[in-house]
């Protein structure tokens, strides 16, 4: 195998001048976390919203949750992605539309990625606390109601905590998703982790080391998340339920 490896080629400076090939890494990987942290609130508070509206008893209600839900959740990420950032800026109104494309091009692309992100995976959210709701058993709603609460109460205070407990694995495969998903937003430019990985191969030929890297990177990230992930369930574990102690 001819490949020349070069591992010292992360402490090499950038053509930019102000940084290393390994700042180049770390920088996709701060906008990486930046993006999925905040496409992950924006898809929780969303999907949390309609995973509530898909199990109440108003038809109309539950019926639109639904056809939110078939319609992000059916739609491939990239081709949403692409109408959030090429598309939707025509469709807006001119004033908005035209603001939109004088800001800052990173900002643009990241705002874009942000919302498409959100929307996705707010739609497999909303299954996720849908399904969590329709676990718990239907007396305690009737008991909260014979109590007098409010429907909107019950759901507050009784059936929506309970059944976010009940759904912190999935919710956790969820969140590592959003972090994997987010390579996808490199095809319309912005610098996240997997598309400095790109950059740092077409300035350097260094393939191996470059995508071991973003790879290794990856890994820890998701590591971070898993280890997270397993105190939350620890203490949001309900007694008496499959996996509690």
């Amino acid at each position: 195998m001819g490949y020349q490896w070069n591992w010292g080629i992360f402490l090499s400076p950038a053509p930019s001048g102000d940084s290393t090939y390994l700042g180049w890494m770390l920088s996709g990987l701060q906008v990486t976390v930046a993006l999925s942290l905040s496409a992950w609130g924006m898809a929780f508070i969303l999907g949390t919203i309609m995973g509530v509206l898909r199990t109440v008893p108003g038809r109309w209600l539950a019926g639109l949750a639904a056809c939110y839900v078939e319609l992000f959740r059916n739609i491939p990420l990239l081709v949403q992605l692409f109408i959030w950032y090429f598309v939707l800026p025509e469709l807006l109104p001119v004033h908005v539309g035209t603001a939109f494309k004088q800001l800052d091009p990173t900002f643009q692309q990241f705002i874009s990625a942000m919302v498409c992100l959100g929307f996705f995976t707010s739609a497999r959210i909303c299954e996720q606390v849908r399904a969590g709701i329709g676990s718990l058993p239907p007396g305690q709603m009737h008991a909260a109601l014979a109590m007098g609460f409010t429907l909107t109460q019950t759901y507050r205070h009784v059936l929506l905590p309970m059944a976010l407990r009940l759904i912190v694995p999935p919710l956790t495969s969820e969140f590592l998703n959003i972090f994997k998903n987010s390579a996808v937003c490199s095809t319309i430019g912005l610098l996240e982790l997997a598309a400095q990985g790109r950059q740092l191969v077409d300035y350097t030929a260094q393939a191996y080391e470059s995508f071991i890297a973003v790879t290794l990177l990856y890994l820890m990230l998701n590591a971070v998340v898993m280890l997270l992930a397993r105190r939350v369930e620890e203490h949001t574990r309900v007694p008496g339920y499959m996996g509690s102690k």
